[in-house]
């Protein structure tokens, strides 16, 4: 089993009237299935009411399925004894850090999660030290969050995760509200801690570029998970995802419409170095 597995898991908002009394569901999840190893970078997209945050929230326990099990780690996050396990194993972070940073000094609240889990003060203050390296904060460790810029701010945020020591990461459009900077830096820092940590990450997101490096990608569409490959697998299908009104990549798009006017580019394609490259061989295959 991996370590965030899903299976036939349906969730349903009960819609209400104004005074409170059901009238009608909405299914927002429906017989998802997924499976989840270990060390991935897994990108799941959807456009806005596609399911995808409602399913991260499941990830951590913040919801609990109407129908169908997800395990984290081996622990069923239905059964209340398990919900400490579930979220110690995963860690969420949200789309507006302001929601999750309660400390006014960046290194109090980094520690604030290890002190909640009843981590030894010495120990505490070690992993604040690691945490704060690892996302490229340790300089603004006696800053107030408010100071801080909205990159700055989900970086603190991932750090407060971090010390904390969860095998998983689910990020759940952590760059929505940041400008491109920001979203790059927030994505650099997540790709590194994949990398050098070990962790496993779970990004939600709807910008196409912050994928291409995922191992996995997911696509949802009206609660159901419609695709799944790799990065190249899923955006070689411009068309079907354009269907899903989502778009793709600017180079994987150009590409597209010069293979539609007649160049013989493969499907898929994913950065300008590889473009470039496809160009080259043309050129070279054409003699001119």
């Amino acid at each position: 089993m991996g370590i965030i597995k899903a299976s036939k898991l349906i969730y349903e908002y009960i819609k209400r009237d104004e005074e409170g009394n059901p009238e009608g569901v909405n299914r927002a999840v429906d017989q998802v299935d997924i499976d989840i190893q270990p060390g991935q970078f897994v990108a799941i997209l959807g456009h806005n009411g596609s399911g995808k945050s409602t399913l991260a929230k499941h990830m951590n326990a913040l919801l609990l399925p109407t129908e169908g099990t997800i395990w984290v780690g081996d622990k069923d996050t239905s059964l209340e004894d398990n919900l400490w396990d579930v979220r110690r194993t995963a860690g969420m972070v949200f789309q507006n850090p302001d929601n999750q940073i309660i400390g006014t000094v960046v290194e109090e609240d980094v520690g604030f999660g290890p002190e909640n889990l009843a981590v030894p003060t010495q120990e505490i203050w070690k992993r604040v030290d690691r945490s704060l390296e690892a996302v490229g904060m340790t300089a603004y460790r006696y800053h107030s969050p408010n100071k801080l810029s909205g990159g700055q701010k989900q970086r603190v945020a991932i750090a407060g995760i971090m010390a904390m020591k969860p095998r998983c990461i689910v990020l759940d459009e952590p760059t929505a509200m940041l400008d491109p900077n920001g979203r790059k830096e927030v994505i650099r820092t997540v790709r590194e801690l994949n990398r050098a940590e070990g962790i496993t990450v779970i990004l939600i997101t709807h910008y196409m570029e912050e994928v291409i490096e995922a191992d996995r990608v997911y696509v949802m569409d009206g609660g159901r998970v419609v695709m799944e490959g790799t990065p190249k697998e899923v955006f070689a299908r411009t068309e079907e995802l354009k269907g899903y009104r989502l778009d793709v990549p600017q180079v994987t798009e150009l590409a597209w419409e010069l293979k539609k006017a007649g160049l013989p580019l493969t499907d898929g394609i994913l950065t300008i170095d590889d473009f470039v490259d496809e160009i080259l061989a043309i050129h070279q295959k054409s003699g001119k």
